[in-house]
C-alpha cells in the first residue's frame, strides 16, 4: 500500500546516498570542537550566508531559543509576527529559557511592517519592558511558505538597528526562499544579526539546524547550547546527513514548490479554497462547513494520503522528498472527491 505522506516536509526519509555519508563521516568529540564533520558543516554554512560563524544544534527550535537567549536579557521585549514558529510552536521557550516578554503584531501574509513593529514597541522607562530584539521568519509556515519581501527585510532591519534592537531570522525554510526568488542566501541574511537554518525538513536530513551570525554571539550561543543541554559529541553523522542534503538536494527544491502549485491550481472543489499565494512548497486550504477539516483530513488517511489539520477550517499539505508527480495527481483526485460532513 502507499501511503503519500504529506503532513510536512520533516517526515523525509535519508536516501541511500546520505546513509553511506553519515557511515563514513569522520568524527570527534564536537564538545571540544574537535568533530571535523561538524567543524566542516559549520564553516560552509557561515559562508553561504555570509556570516562569522555558526554553530551546529539538534533542532530549529534550540537555534531559535538560543538566539533569543543571546540578544536579550530577563525581563526584556521580544517584537515578532502573532503566527510565527517562535511564537506558536516552540513551547514557550521564550518566557522559560530567555524570559522575555513576547509582543506579537498583525501581518498581511506574514509581511510586517515597520509601522507595525514601531507601534508594538515600549516606550523606554522604568515601567516598561525595553525592546531589544526583532524576530522575522523567511518563509512563513504560517503564511502558507510565503517568502518575505527582501526590500521588507532590508528596511525594517535597517529601522530596527536604528532603534537599538538585535534581529534573528527564522530561517528555517530559508532555502525555499533563495530557490523561489533567485537571491543568494548570503543575501537573504546580510540585513539580519542572526539566522537559524534548518536540514530536516525539506532538505531531507534526519537531524541538524545551524545558527549563524557574528563570531561573539555565536561564542554565546555555544555556551548557552550547553546550557541547554545540546552539547553533543561524536555528532558528525548527523552533520554529515546535513552536508549531504546542502551538496545533493538543494536545487530540487524546485520540484517541491511546482508540486505545490499543481495541487493549489488543480483543486476543483466548492468546498476547499488555498486562500494564499503558493510562493514555495506548502499548501494550505480553507475547508467550508462545521467540522470539515477534520472530516476532510479523515478522508484522505482512508484514501492512504496523510495531511494535517492546521486550525479550525484549515488542512495543510507539504510536497516533499518523497512526493511523486504521480502522488500530487492522486493527492488532487482524492481531495476532489471529498464530500465531507458540510452541513
Amino acid at each position: 500500500m502507499n501511503i503519500i505522506d504529506m503532513r510536512s516536509d520533516t517526515v523525509t526519509l535519508p536516501s541511500v546516498g546520505m546513509r553511506q555519508a553519515m557511515i563514513e563521516a569522520p568524527v570527534g568529540d564536537d564538545v571540544f570542537g574537535g568533530d571535523p564533520t561538524v567543524n566542516l558543516l559549520q564553516e560552509k554554512v557561515a559562508d553561504l550566508l555570509g556570516k562569522e560563524a555558526a554553530l551546529f544544534v539538534p533542532s530549529g527550535t534550540m537555534g531559535n531559543q538560543l538566539a533569543l537567549k543571546v540578544h536579550t536579557q530577563p525581563g526584556d521585549q521580544m517584537i515578532l509576527e502573532g503566527g510565527a514558529h517562535i511564537y506558536r510552536y516552540e513551547g514557550g521557550g521564550p518566557g522559560l529559557l530567555a524570559g522575555v516578554l513576547t509582543t506579537c503584531v498583525p501581518s498581511d501574509g506574514g509581511q510586517i511592517t515597520w509601522e507595525k513593529i514601531a507601534g508594538a514597541m515600549n516606550p523606554l522607562d522604568v515601567h516598561s519592558a525595553p525592546p531589544t530584539l526583532l524576530c522575522l521568519e523567511n518563509t512563513h509556515n504560517r503564511a502558507g511558505g510565503r517568502v518575505l519581501a527582501q526590500e521588507n527585510v532590508v528596511e525594517i532591519s535597517a529601522k530596527a538597528h536604528m532603534a537599538g534592537l538585535r534581529v534573528h531570522l527564522d530561517g528555517a525554510r530559508l532555502w525555499h526562499a533563495h530557490i523561489a526568488n533567485g537571491l543568494s542566501l548570503a543575501e537573504l541574511v546580510q540585513p539580519v544579526d542572526t539566522v537559524s537554518v534548518c536540514f530536516s525538513k525539506a532538505l531531507g536530513a534526519p537531524v541538524g539546524s545551524v545558527l549563524a551570525g557574528d563570531a561573539a554571539s555565536i561564542q554565546q550561543a555555544y555556551r548557552f547550547r550547553k546550557m541547554f543541554g545540546g552539547g553533543m559529541r561524536q555528532v558528525g553523522i548527523l552533520a554529515a546527513g546535513c552536508l549531504y542534503a546542502l551538496e545533493n538536494q538543494l536545487d530540487r527544491l524546485a520540484e517541491d514548490h511546482h508540486h505545490a502549485t499543481v495541487l493549489a491550481t488543480g483543486l476543483d472543489h466548492p468546498a476547499l479554497r488555498v486562500n494564499h499565494p503558493v510562493d514555495t512548497n506548502i499548501v494550505i486550504m480553507d475547508v467550508k462547513g462545521p467540522g470539515a477539516d477534520q472530516a476532510l483530513v479523515e478522508h484522505l488517511k482512508e484514501n492512504n494520503v496523510l495531511a494535517m489539520g492546521f486550525g479550525p477550517g484549515r488542512v495543510r499539505l507539504i510536497p516533499n522528498l518523497n512526493t511523486s508527480a504521480k502522488d500530487v495527481q492522486q493527492v488532487l483526485d482524492v481531495l476532489n472527491s471529498f464530500s465531507g460532513e458540510l452541513n
